[in-house]
């Protein structure tokens, strides 16, 4: 199973990669999310719901991030287990570009699956797979992205911004930590790609 995409998000690329190192927003994103638990600055797991037609199952999952490249993009590897459903593992990749004062997230992604798992329709998973990560973006842009009145204003008298001092106008002070800071976060939005994938995957029959 192979997916890729993109997404323009209105907020500097450093605003939208501290975002993306912040677990509860990340949580708040991630459809059917009930934890986000970071085990070392390279590896993590998270707790979803996730369902595909008339079935839901819990989803445990662990990725292991490398070739971080703050902030513009890393390599993910994740694994995931359904229970008697079978497993599914796969891998990503994640880059941020400017694109004047907005950022570009652009993802490439692959996962496979064994056990009950392989035995579910590619069309469904896949749908569901690809409405989890439009959701994901959905509501991502909604928290980092300006508020609707700033987007109004900007939209009335628009001027020349400096793509690098452009906020994530919906984060509170303290949240997320910038590259190269002290105590820096892992990159939290590798799970997008890798529970977007897995977690339609691990269901119970």
């Amino acid at each position: 199973m192979d997916m890729s995409g993109s997404q323009r998000i209105e907020a500097s690329r450093e605003a939208v990669w501290a975002a993306l190192n912040d677990p509860e927003i990340l949580r708040q994103c991630i459809p059917g999310c009930e934890e986000v638990v970071r085990q070392s600055d390279t590896e993590m797991t998270a707790k979803v719901v996730a369902k595909v037609g008339p079935v839901s199952a819990k989803f445990t999952g662990k990725v292991t991030l490398s070739d971080l490249d703050p902030p513009n993009g890393y390599t993910i590897s994740g694994e995931g287990s359904g229970g008697v459903a079978g497993f599914g593992k796969g891998g990503a990749t994640v880059s941020l570009s400017d694109d004047g004062g907005a950022t570009v997230l652009t993802y490439t992604a692959k996962a496979q699956v064994g056990g009950k798992l392989a035995q579910i329709g590619s069309r469904l998973v896949d749908a569901t797979a690809r409405k989890m990560a439009e959701d994901f973006f959905a509501r991502f842009t909604q928290i980092v992205g300006p508020a609707p009145a700033e987007a109004a204003a900007a939209e009335e008298a628009p001027a020349i911004v400096d793509p690098t001092a452009v906020p994530a106008r919906h984060l509170q002070d303290g949240q997320g930590k910038r590259a190269g800071s002290g105590n820096f976060y892992v990159p939290w939005a590798a799970l997008l790609v890798v529970v977007a994938l897995l977690a339609s995957l691990a269901l119970t029959s």
